[in-house]
């Protein structure tokens, strides 16, 4: 069976991903930067559910990091499940930084750069020579790409930049039948960004109105697309920027 890459898979949207593909009979290892416990806690859950799992520690935004984690990376491979090679990329973990524009800082500016833009080119380029031909990648944008909400424009400049690599990146692997697409969330109640859409009440209902399904979005309704998105009935959606929002803002 195949094996799922996913970094930032110990809470959120990544764990739901995790379990989601465990579900579907896929092997996983997950990224975590500090939530080791919790990391483990998923993994121990994937488990139950039949398949392989592991975790390996990453920070994104440290690139000269990723070749010892390649070579981690092989180490656990080969030990694990025999292999030299991996199957899916799902390039999931980000933060959130919500500043007007007048008031956003060089700092959290390069902050949001070195883990969603720079980051995520680097590590899927270190990540292609073990990715198999026939292989998935699949990136996590946001509909804030889509659409504007103040506050958000470092943010999602940068997502709209992966939206622009994903598609390079379907033109550029298709000759080793490698897949490239991306996920753009909408509105989803978990804790990124502070946990705003889950626990204020009044943004929660001011968004749910915006969505034409009436509510906001859930970590399951992401982790369920992206096991649709990655299996093999989706082998010919490429190059694709797919939104998963309920219908927001339509």
């Amino acid at each position: 069976m195949a094996i799922a890459l996913i970094t930032g898979g110990s809470r959120g949207l990544g764990k739901s991903m995790a379990l989601h593909l465990a579900q579907k009979g896929y092997d996983v290892i997950i990224t975590y930067q500090h939530s080791k416990a919790e990391a483990q806690s998923v993994v121990d859950e994937i488990r139950q559910h039949g398949q392989k799992a592991a975790l390996l520690q990453l920070d994104i935004a440290q690139t000269k990091m990723f070749p010892p984690f390649l070579e981690e990376l092989k180490a656990l491979l080969a030990s694990q499940w025999h292999t030299a090679h991996f199957d899916i990329l799902i390039n999931n973990v980000g933060i959130g930084i919500n500043t007007p524009f007048m008031e956003t800082t060089e700092e959290q500016f390069d902050t949001l750069m070195n883990i969603h833009l720079k980051g995520t080119f680097f590590f899927i380029q270190t990540m292609l020579p073990i990715l198999n031909d026939g292989g998935r990648i699949l990136n996590i944008s946001t509909g804030l790409a889509r659409f504007s909400l103040p506050g958000f424009s470092a943010y999602a400049m940068m997502k709209g930049g992966i939206e622009v690599l994903t598609r390079y990146l379907a033109l550029e692997l298709g000759k080793r039948n490698i897949t490239v697409n991306v996920l753009a969330p909408g509105a989803i109640a978990t804790d990124f960004g502070g946990g705003v859409v889950r626990d204020n009440e009044n943004a929660n209902a001011y968004i749910a109105s915006q969505i034409a399904l009436g509510r906001v979005g859930l970590a399951d309704d992401i982790g369920a697309a992206v096991s649709m998105l990655v299996s093999d009935d989706a082998h010919w959606i490429n190059g694709e920027r797919i939104e998963v929002s309920g219908g927001m803002r339509l």
